[in-house]
């Protein structure tokens, strides 16, 4: 029972919402809301509750969650202020313009066009993408227009119900500390909605900026062997019609597209999901591959900044995990520069998250090589950056013009590395046979637990440091780093990670969505036996998984 005086508190705070509100869809929204709660209904009330349960955090993710009205949500009014208080940012900062993207999710455009009409009254040039497009080409954009700034309105992968806000700067990196604090503080210093000079004098661009992209992406290739097939998948979002074009430009056939997930659709019908790493999500492109039998399967996350691949495998079909996809990306950028005639140069870089057999690699072709928090606002920030991966399917392939993950530019690469060994009667596999052979077999795995209330993370944590394990799938616990202590390599984060002989688990909460998430690995030498070493490391995994869910003690 909330008390009379929270209850009215709570309804004026609404009705001062209502009052404000631009958006006449989610006045009304909460104006049936509030109705059903004064009329005692409890469900209303605990969502009532919710909406105002404090202001969406800005951070280095930008603004990410549920559509809806209130402080709490992703509306116009949080957007609004949102734009405000960059805009205060980038002025203080001598900016003077910014791009601005989104995606084709429910309020996208409209959120943008909002952003446009804020940093046009503030008296900074905006400049607005034609229509909704992959997140790469607005990061492309902010260089190669020499903005100050960049805004991408999109929820990624996320359930459909929400929508997001990423932010960028004139380097075309996403914000990091200590922006990302300047802007949240200029945000809390905006008044009233009302006091929001607001103009229209930004420019709607046409496509010469995608062209521009897709010329620089094509222009990655060298010549080489074009023989490959492929099924390819939008999974309901903006990337399908940019991949396609990508993929015939650079001289690939085009691919045979799953028609169901090709165009944009906001409500994301065919998929729970829509991250082609949930079970499931890649159902219809492999249903797809088994008709058509392609060398490949890619599919991309709605916004197009990730990438997936399947393979063939025992007459069927197998997903690569994100990190065998980065090992054979970044195994594939030093042989370029080997093909090209270059002595390998510049620096492969992971997440910490990430398997580290990129590292092996890097050592072997003597580059340099760096491991960084999870997200591309940091693996984007190595010095002399060739190639940088992270294990939930981001790719950075051509860091010196788009500093983010790029799911376009990532396919692109892998239908050019399949090609190549298609040319030699080989294939990807194969590739990651050899891999194994020289640096031992590195398996991977997540255990990850979606929570409805994220107080149950915070405690999770909270129990794992107090009493950490000492053992795990039978193996002693070596090392056991608390990475909100920082380092002198990283910088603090929540994260815990134990180290093992022969294993590593890094446990840590989702940055986007409400989730534990906690990376497993497992090294295992191979003699002579690649299977026996293969089956081996996944017994171990196994048990690791096991004492892993065991140690996490969560419903």
């Amino acid at each position: 029972m909330v008390p009379d005086t929270d209850l009215d508190d709570l309804l004026a705070r609404a009705d001062a919402w209502m009052d404000e509100d631009p958006d006449p869809n989610t006045a009304n929204q909460l104006r049936e809301l509030t109705t059903k709660v004064s009329a005692g209904d409890a469900a209303a009330l605990h969502a009532l509750k919710d909406a105002f349960a404090g202001t969406l955090e800005f951070g280095t993710a930008g603004l990410r969650g549920r559509l809806g009205p209130g402080s709490n949500r992703m509306n116009r009014m949080v957007v609004m202020r949102a734009a405000a208080g960059l805009a205060s940012y980038v002025r203080a900062n001598g900016g003077d313009s910014i791009v601005i993207g989104y995606d084709a999710r429910h309020n996208s455009d409209v959120f943008a066009h909002d952003t446009a009409r804020v940093m046009s009254g503030a008296g900074i040039s905006a400049m607005v993408l034609p229509r909704p497009m992959p997140t790469p080409v607005l990061a492309f954009a902010i260089r190669h227009l020499g903005a100050a700034a960049g805004v991408m309105v999109t929820a990624s992968h996320n359930p459909a119900q929400d929508n997001g806000y990423k932010v960028y700067l004139g380097d075309g990196r996403q914000i990091v500390a200590p922006a990302d604090r300047d802007i949240a503080e200029r945000i809390g210093q905006v008044g009233p909605l009302s006091l929001i000079p607001l103009g229209d004098d930004f420019v709607t661009m046409d496509d010469s900026v995608l062209a521009a992209y897709i010329e620089r992406a094509v222009s990655l290739l060298p010549p080489g062997p074009r023989d490959v097939t492929a099924v390819s998948t939008a999974m309901h979002g903006v990337g399908g019609d940019v991949l396609c074009r990508v993929v015939i430009e650079a001289g690939f056939p085009a691919p045979v597209t799953v028609a169901a997930q090709q165009q944009p659709d906001p409500l994301f019908p065919t998929v729970t999901f829509p991250n082609p790493e949930e079970p499931g999500a890649m159902d219809l492109a492999l249903a797809q591959a088994r008709i058509t039998q392609p060398d490949i399967v890619i599919a991309n996350d709605p916004d197009a900044d990730r990438c997936a691949a399947a393979v063939p495998h025992q007459g069927d079909w197998r997903m690569l995990t994100g990190d065998e996809i980065g090992w054979l990306l970044g195994w594939w950028s030093i042989q370029r520069q080997r093909r090209l005639g270059q002595t390998p140069h510049g620096a492969l870089a992971q997440s910490i998250v990430s398997g580290d057999m990129l590292r092996e690699i890097a050592l072997d072709s003597g580059v340099r090589y760096a491991a960084t928090l999870t997200g591309f606002k940091w693996v984007s920030r190595v010095p002399e950056l060739t190639f940088g991966y992270e294990e939930a399917l981001g790719y950075c392939v051509d860091p010196t013009v788009v500093s983010d993950k790029d799911g376009i530019t990532a396919a692109l690469v892998l239908l050019e590395l399949t090609a190549h060994m298609k040319s030699l009667g080989r294939t990807l596999t194969d590739v990651l046979d050899d891999l194994a052979l020289v640096h031992g077999v590195y398996l991977t795995s997540q255990v990850s637990v979606r929570v409805t209330d994220r107080a149950q993370i915070r405690d999770a944590m909270s129990r794992l440091r107090a009493h950490p394990p000492t053992s795990l799938a039978g193996l002693p616990v070596q090392r056991f780093d608390d990475l909100e202590e920082g380092s002198a390599d990283l910088p603090a984060t929540d994260g815990l990670r134990f180290v093992l002989d022969g294993a590593r688990v890094i446990v840590r909460p989702s940055g986007t969505e409400p989730k534990l998430k906690c990376y497993l690995q497992v090294v295992m030498p191979v003699s002579d036996d690649l299977v026996s070493s293969r089956d081996e490391a996944a017994q171990r995994m196994h048990r690791l998984r096991a004492d892993v869910s065991s140690a996490l003690d969560l419903p």
